[in-house]
This record gives structure tokens, C-alpha cells and sequence, in this order.
């Protein structure tokens, strides 16, 4: 659903903010679900760099006991999706989800929570935690590479202090709409969107304990490491001797 990313990260971004964890204590645990992705080392360095301990890694109980989980991808929707359950990675993220656990999908990460993907007249079932499809960008120029700006939600926490800047987007995928209704007493999911030419797409969702980004924050230069840093300082710290 997305394009290969280019090979280096962007050098600069638009934000000058420092990346920083956000709360005292012991820097939180993050586990990268290692599922094949092509951009999982830049993640890792990035969350580092954003001030967490982080982990590569598969194994079902490790991930379960991370602070935060990351599901990265790029490249073909299907694939990814392919790459994510052979690693049991939708039970995982199952488990965290129903435990109230943080997780933070990116690009293609993003859009595996969806219920369906199409690509090149072939769908596919996506992981189903949010209604809705994933399609073909409408515009004359796709792959839409590069900077954009987005439209935040109001309150959002992930864009805290950097609701003017720019992300790097590689992808010529997208949920182009938004189904899911407010109901019960939860709180509203917060989306976030961007425009490429005409088109208007999901750039990022808070929704409870489930987060997502469209852009690559890790190629988003001081913005992308803001948001990571945002998402850290979100994170409940879990009890290292219990987990032991």
C-alpha cells in the first residue's frame, strides 16, 4: 500500500524541537514488531534517539510486556499483512488492544488496522480494528512522496506542539474516509488528515489505546521525533519486577 522508502532518512525537518521522552521516571519499554519491514531499524534508532528502550523483537511475551508496541510497514498491503500474522503479530496486538496496552502502527502499520485493503483489484482482510477500506490515492501524481502538512485533531496528543509542521509520506495507499462512529462512553477517535492534490486521506488516529500515522516519523526529521516523543511521554510505565 505504500512505495519502498528511500534508503536515507530525511536530513531536516521544520521542527527544531528536541525529541524527549516527556516523563520522569525510567525511560519506557518499547517493542518493535519485527514482522519482515523494511524500515524497522530506522524506527528503532528514531525511538531511541526519542529517549525509549527499545527492543526488536517477534516473541508474543515480550511484546505483550513492552510499554508501547510499534507495528512499522511498507510496501504492499497484502504482503505486510501476510508478514504481520505469520509472525502472530494480530494476536499480539489483540491482546495489548483489549488490555487497554498502547499500540502505534506506521504507514502500512497504519493501514493494516483497517478492515480491508485493495490493491490492484486483489483484497485483502486487514487486522478489522477500525471499519473501512484502503484504496488507491486519487491523483495525477502517485506515489505522493515527500512533505505535507495535516490537519490535527483537536486535543490530539500526538501533535502536540507541532500542529503547523511537515511529515514525510511515502505511499500511494490510503483510507480516504472515516467510519467509525462515536458510540458508548469512550472517547471520541481523534483523526487526523492531509490532503495530495484533490485528495483527502487519513494522515494519523488516536483512537483509545490504538495510534497510528500515515507519514513516516521516523523520516519526519525534529517534527517526526516530536511526535515519537509525544507518544512516549503518553505511555503508562508498567512494573519492571512484576514483569521479571
Amino acid at each position: 500500500m505504500g512505495t519502498t522508502e528511500p534508503g536515507s532518512s530525511a536530513a531536516a525537518g521544520p521542527a527544531d524541537a528536541p525529541a524527549t521522552a516527556g516523563a520522569p521516571g525510567p525511560a519506557p519499554r518499547v517493542a518493535v514488531l519485527d514482522h519482515g519491514s523494511g524500515n524497522v531499524r530506522s524506527v528503532v534508532r528514531a525511538l531511541e534517539a526519542a529517549g525509549a528502550e527499545v527492543e526488536l523483537t517477534a516473541d508474543r511475551e515480550r511484546a505483550l510486556a513492552a510499554d508501547g508496541l510499534v507495528v512499522p510497514g511498507v510496501g504492499a498491503y497484502s504482503a505486510t499483512l501476510a508478514q504481520i500474522l505469520a509472525v502472530g503479530g494480530d494476536r499480539i496486538i489483540e491482546r495489548r488492544l483489549s488490555g487497554g496496552l498502547p499500540v502505534l502502527g506506521i504507514c502500512v502499520g497504519l493501514q493494516a488496522m483497517f478492515q480491508a485493503g485493495t490493491e490492484h483489484g486483489e483484497r485483502t482482510r486487514g487486522l478489522g480494528q477500525w471499519p473501512g477500506e484502503v484504496t488507491h490515492l486519487q491523483a495525477e501524481v502517485v506515489p505522493h512522496m515527500g512533505w505535507n502538512t495535516v490537519e490535527p485533531a483537536p486535543g490530539s496528543a500526538l501533535f502536540a506542539g507541532i500542529e503547523q509542521e511537515r511529515f514525510y509520506f511515502v505511499h500511494s495507499y490510503a483510507a480516504r474516509s472515516w467510519e467509525l462512529e462515536d458510540t458508548g462512553p469512550l472517547k471520541a477517535p481523534q483523526v487526523t488528515w492531509a490532503q495530495h492534490e484533490q485528495d483527502r486521506f487519513v494522515a494519523a488516529v488516536e483512537n483509545g489505546s490504538l495510534s497510528a500515522t500515515q507519514f513516516h516519523p521516523e523520516k519526519s526529521g525534529a517534527a517526526g521525533a516530536r511526535l515519537l516523543a509525544n507518544w512516549l511521554g503518553t505511555l503508562p510505565r508498567r512494573d519492571r519486577e512484576q514483569d521479571a
